[in-house]
């Protein structure tokens, strides 16, 4: 997969974000663990998959769930809660409620947002020059970055994702333990059926093996012996 179609798969999968949605729920479920540990490796990576680390959510979510003793590829499949369709909105609203917190007086605005990352972007660039010959090199922007997109989308996200991850925790117990309950009751179910299948062929061997044996006209097969009283 070439990477438009892989950015692509990431915006809009090509089955649906419906069925994107419930593969992951899917796989959650059939994790051979037990169920108040799946739902800490899902708290622990909805919450770093709503928290700013680009590049670095997988390591994140792998630290917290070891953290908490959460399973470790729940957590791994809970960092897919966001996506590029949802993430705008929730850091508008995570940069909105961190300004608030902070006390920052700054219009959340699409030319502010765009002109916070252009600034940083090119002194990162400047500054990956200056390395290499005799310029200085500039922190301006992004430090206005750091301080007012940045730590405020970060303090802002806390709360809104601990709130939607203890949800996810609470309601990933009982799904794991419905199928887990569900999953024993089949193979429960299948395994009576084993034992009678092979019950059943042994007797039928049995017979077989009876009826070819010498004499064996005139005596009872297995099974049935000893069920006549005597004359």
């Amino acid at each position: 997969m070439g990477w438009g179609a892989w950015l692509r798969e990431q915006v809009y999968p090509r089955s649906g974000i419906r069925r994107a949605v419930l593969y992951v729920i899917y796989r959650m479920r059939r994790l051979p663990d037990q169920p108040h540990r799946v739902a800490r490796g899902v708290f622990a990576g909805s919450l770093i998959g709503f928290l700013p680390l680009p590049g670095m959510q997988f390591l994140a979510a792998w630290g917290a769930a070891r953290l908490i003793r959460g399973n470790v590829l729940a957590a791994l499949l809970a960092t897919f809660n966001t996506n590029p369709l949802t993430t705008p909105f929730f850091a508008v609203l995570a940069m909105s409620l961190g300004h608030w917190i902070m006390g920052i007086e700054k219009p959340l605005s699409a030319e502010y947002i765009g002109m916070a990352f252009a600034n940083a972007g090119a002194d990162l660039w400047y500054n990956i020059k200056a390395a290499f010959g005799p310029a200085h090199a500039q922190w301006e922007g992004l430090i206005q970055f750091w301080h007012e997109i940045y730590v405020p989308y970060f303090i802002g996200a806390l709360g809104p994702g601990i709130v939607l991850s203890a949800v996810g925790y609470f309601v990933t117990i009982p799904l794991v333990e419905a199928y887990q309950k569900a999953r024993a009751a089949k193979a429960s179910e299948r395994s009576e059926r084993r034992i009678s299948l092979r019950k059943a062929l042994a007797e039928a061997a049995a017979r077989v093996a009876h009826r070819d044996r010498p004499g064996a006209a005139d005596a009872p097969p297995p099974g049935e012996a000893g069920s006549k009283a005597p004359d």
